[in-house]
């Protein structure tokens, strides 16, 4: 083997990327898709596919010539539209109010105006609330429905909401519920709601089980607009773009990803015996960790005290690392015969444009018999099987997996949260994945008996129906963390994993759809995975959150952070009034959540917990956040034990309630060193996971707490 340095994961060319934008269903001049517009399906034809799907279109005929004989049964007023390769609405191809007299002049007018192969003669429908509905395949996850206020209200104000196909009744419902115009539907100053049930039928015509966007080769087909009335909803305008048929990843065959996690002994192809590299590092990464290691060398006999052999394919061993320049990796991947699981951690691939090197590197690993992980990975963690690709050694085992596209990522969420006290049964950096993907192994983990919470992050789903539907079957709670949701995302996350990247929503409707919590930082998913951590095994529990804590305006602010977190704080129960007013906890007439209590050095550390006992005892809450302000302790006072017990009261509380309670430990950097650590520890025994912010608790409990149980 030849020694020279891979290129590491992570800083190659731009590359843009595609995506599904609102702008797919709405502004076809400017994203039409590559066929000619010629392709496009006639006005009529994309009807005659709504109507037999059971949409209602108004009543009409087609007239080839200047006679409109054919349309004396309709009733006026009437619509004319010309037929041909033409935007109707850019070129006056449209005219409404008309009656059967001024049909041939207003067709005259037309006809001087594009070149056209007909017309379309319809009853005009009464007006009512315009909506659109349409359907674009997504390149990441297949076909999406998209729905919101149509007509002009498309383009000023892009009020719409998504979800992937297929959707269900429950889909559609939430989808109108979502949108800014929500309001017009349901009667708004005066107006007759509309027939929302008419709605709902029609966008399970497109996007639900056995809709069109099933039977469609689809490219776009959109309806615009839909005019919802108190009687009905009439799709007054269609337009179908058919698509090159879809190019579907199949479903790769159910691999057992233990020895990936746990290998029997682990092989380092591309350590150097004379200048030390990335091989070298990940040496020293196993020996430190106990992990039985070869490394790989065409001459040596050992590198840095580890045994070495000459190739891949005379290690026995169930993993290796390949740690050598991109376009030698295929050579050493074909060599893996007797290797169930190979890392490629070498950048260079797909994520720089390189898509031939990266399909030749999969087909050897095709022909060895060997599943790849990556390229452009770091690898694998699991404190249990002696796995590792950071430093610093192992962690404490437990039941929190990470799947990510990053490296850098994963292995400072292991680090990070280590530190906040998290445990980790299995973290796998997939890179580009390639090979095995981020589906594979949350199917995988979904049953794994050592996994009680899943985190992802994510910048391409490279199979995203796969991925939805491995979410969608996965009865273990999922925090879902994505990058390149904005537009200079985007472009860093093609360059970085040379992914295609979905609109913003889609992953929004994902999470919807599949029970995912999104979350929208990485320390939001640290601190998601610690409160499923601290919080497994408890059993579900209803009701909203309780917030008890010092200082009236702290507590005026938590109402707010949570609030926008989407987390609703349940009035107090009046049947625990008379009992906080013997604890000595000031409340009028109408006790407020956000509850103040005096907590601080002079105050009884036991009142906590005797206030959350009396009010989550006569009404059920979800989940009780508790803060604390832990300046005031060493301003008001000199020594950490009132503090410390204050956090054995709450873990003590903690054993005697249903809720889950989380600790926010308020300007906790004023505590003397050493003094946090041992607040976590309190809390940790009693699984209370501790934030140092309402902003952390409240995306924690956000994104935790939808689960019920973890």
């Amino acid at each position: 083997m030849t020694e020279p340095e891979p290129r590491a994961p992570g800083e190659p060319e731009p590359k843009a990327p595609t995506e599904l934008t609102a702008d797919a269903l709405t502004e076809p001049d400017a994203k039409a898709p590559a066929e000619p517009e010629a392709q496009a399906l006639t006005e009529p034809a994309a009807k005659e596919l709504l109507a037999a799907a059971g949409v209602v279109v108004p009543r009409g005929v087609v007239v080839a010539g200047p006679g409109f004989a054919a349309a004396a049964e309709l009733r006026a007023p009437l619509v004319l539209k010309g037929i041909g390769p033409l935007h109707k609405s850019d070129v006056g191809a449209v005219r409404l109010g008309l009656t059967h007299a001024n049909l041939p002049s207003a067709a005259a007018d037309m006809a001087e105006r594009a070149p056209l192969s007909g017309y379309l003669v319809e009853e005009q429908v009464e007006a009512g609330v315009e909506l659109i509905a349409g359907l674009v395949r997504d390149p990441g996850f297949g076909p999406v429905l998209l729905a919101g206020l149509g007509g002009i209200f498309t383009e000023a104000l892009r009020d719409t909401a998504v979800r992937l196909c297929p959707i269900t009744a429950s889909d559609a419902r939430r989808m109108l519920a979502s949108l800014r115009g929500a309001p017009l539907l349901h009667g708004y100053r005066g107006a007759a709601p509309v027939d929302v049930d008419a709605v709902v039928k029609l966008l399970l015509a497109l996007g639900g089980d056995g809709g069109l966007w099933e039977r469609l080769e689809l490219g776009e087909f959109e309806v615009n607009p839909v005019i919802a009335t108190a009687s009905g909803a009439v799709a007054v305008d269609a337009r179908y773009i058919p698509g090159a048929a879809p190019d579907d990843r199949a479903v790769a065959a159910a691999s057992d990803f233990l020895p990936l996690f746990e290998p029997r002994a682990v092989a380092v192809v591309g350590a150097s015996a004379t200048r030390p590299n990335f091989g070298n590092m990940f040496l020293d990464f196993y020996k430190a960790a106990g992990t039985p290691v070869v490394a790989v060398h065409p001459s040596a006999a050992e590198i840095s005290g580890v045994p070495a052999v000459p190739s891949l394919d005379a290690a026995d061993v169930d993993y290796a690392l390949v740690a050598v320049p991109a376009a030698r990796c295929p050579d050493v991947v074909r060599q893996a015969g007797r290797v169930p699981y190979v890392q490629v951690m070498s950048g260079g691939f797909g994520e720089t444009g390189a898509a031939a090197l990266e399909a030749e590197l999969v087909a050897a690993a095709r022909a060895a018999g060997t599943r790849l992980l990556g390229p452009n990975c770091m690898g694998v963690y699991c404190p249990r099987g002696r796995q590792t690709f950071v430093g610093g050694g192992l962690g404490a085992p437990g039941g929190i997996a990470l799947v990510s596209q990053s490296g850098g990522l994963a292995g400072e969420v292991i680090k990070v949260g280590e530190r906040r006290g998290l445990r980790f049964s299995r973290v796998a950096t997939v890179g580009n994945a390639a090979d095995v993907s981020p589906a594979e192994l949350v199917r995988w983990l979904a049953a794994d008996a050592e996994t009680t919470a899943i985190g992802l992050y994510l910048e391409d789903p490279r199979d995203g129906r796969a991925l939805a539907a491995a979410l969608a079957g996965c009865a273990k709670p999922v925090a879902l963390l994505v990058g390149g949701r904005s537009d200079q995302g985007r472009r860093a996350a093609a360059s970085h994993t040379g992914g295609m990247v979905g609109d913003e929503r889609i992953w929004r409707a994902l999470a919807e759809q599949t029970g995912a919590a999104l979350v929208g930082s990485q320390d939001d998913l640290i601190g998601a995975l610690a409160y499923l951590q601290a919080h497994s095994g408890r059993p579900p529990c209803s009701g909203g959150v309780l917030v008890v804590g010092p200082s009236g305006g702290a507590s005026v602010l938590a109402a707010d952070v949570l609030d926008r977190a989407g987390l609703r704080l349940d009035p107090l129960p009046g049947a625990a009034l008379d009992e906080l007013r013997r604890l000595g906890v000031g409340v009028g007439s109408s006790p407020a959540n956000p509850l103040e209590i005096p907590v601080g050095p002079r105050g009884r550390r036991e009142l906590v917990g005797e206030v959350i006992a009396a009010i989550v005892g006569r009404q059920p809450y979800r989940d009780v956040v508790a803060h604390v302000n832990v300046q005031s302790f060493f301003t008001y006072g000199t020594r950490a034990e009132p503090l410390l017990g204050y956090a054995d009261a709450l873990a003590a509380a903690q054993d005697g309630v249903a809720a889950r309670i989380t600790l926010v430990t308020r300007n906790a950097e004023y505590a003397p060193a050493g003094v946090e650590d041992e607040i976590r520890a309190i809390a940790a025994a009693a699984g209370i996971p501790v934030y140092r912010s309402m902003e952390a608790a409240a995306a924690a409990v956000a994104a935790g707490g939808r689960h019920g149980s973890a």
